[in-house]
This record gives C-alpha cells, sequence and structure tokens, in this order.
C-alpha cells in the first residue's frame, strides 16, 4: 500500500551509553532527525549488576542514576546551544535493563523508523558480538551503526 504524507523517519532512536562513539551516533542521530524534521528519542539503558550481594547491586543502581542524570543534562546544555530555536524535537528515556533489550523495547514502544548507535569500543564484543550487531541481526529497523 502507498503512503502518502510521508518521506523519510519520523522516529528515530539513538542509543547513549556515554562513550564517544554514542555521544557521535546522537550528534548524527540529532542532525538527521533536524534534516528529516523527526522525532529523536536518545535512549540510556541503565545496566544491572548481576554479580555481588545486594550493596554492591544498590551501588551499581545509584551509579546508573547518577549517569543518566549527567547525560540528560549534557543532552539538554547541547540542544540549547546547538538548537536554541527548538527545531529538533527530541526527549531523554532511561530504564534499567539490558541493553540490547532495552534499546528493542524502547524502539518498538515509540514506533521507531531508524536506530542509531555507537560501535563498540570493547574489545570482548568482537567474540560474542555487541549490542549494534545484534541491532542490525534481528533486523526490525534500519541500523546505522557510527564509529
Amino acid at each position: 500500500m502507498f503512503e502518502l504524507g510521508t518521506d523519510g523517519p519520523t522516529v528515530i532512536v539513538a542509543g547513549v551509553d556515554g562513550s564517544d562513539s554514542s555521544m557521535r551516533a546522537a550528534a548524527y542521530a540529532a542532525g538527521l532527525a533536524r534534516r528529516q524534521r523527526a522525532r529523536l528519542a536518545v535512549v540510556y539503558i541503565q545496566p544491572v549488576g548481576s554479580l555481588g550481594g545486594a550493596e554492591v547491586g544498590a551501588a551499581i543502581a545509584e551509579a546508573s542514576r547518577e549517569t543518566a542524570a549527567d547525560l540528560e543534562r549534557q543532552f539538554r546544555a547541547a540542544a540549547e546551544r546547538t538548537d536554541p530555536d527548538g527545531l529538533i524535537r527530541w526527549e531523554f528515556r532511561t530504564q534499567p535493563g539490558d541493553p540490547y533489550s532495552g534499546l528493542v523495547e524502547q524502539a518498538e514502544l515509540l514506533k521507531a523508523d531508524a536506530v542509531v548507535i555507537g560501535a563498540s569500543q570493547k574489545a570482548g564484543h568482537r567474540i560474542i558480538g555487541s549490542v549494534a550487531v545484534r541491532l542490525v541481526k534481528a533486523g526490525r529497523w534500519p541500523v546505522t551503526v557510527v564509529p
């Protein structure tokens, strides 16, 4: 069926974790959202500690909440600097969980048309696969991996 009135993505999800590559991915996604007049959802999935006792888990959860708050502050400041007219419609979303599952959940919830994510900088992901590779293999959305 042919659709009238749509051209390009309407919702773009950018997965971030604070790494340099994820911040470049968010910047790329913001530019894409601006050019396409799409909504941008910046998503940070807070890692959940599975090792250690309750105290370790609580410390990891608190650190993850602080990281989420810091990332949101960074994106708000960047938006004020680079988009003072508010041309980019964006929101920051966060939740605890596994990064892959969380990004999939958010992309489905938002009915995303595209996902942008930074390339993994961890050596172990060459063996077990990164979040980006898993998203590409899922084949649910066009995925752009930014180095």
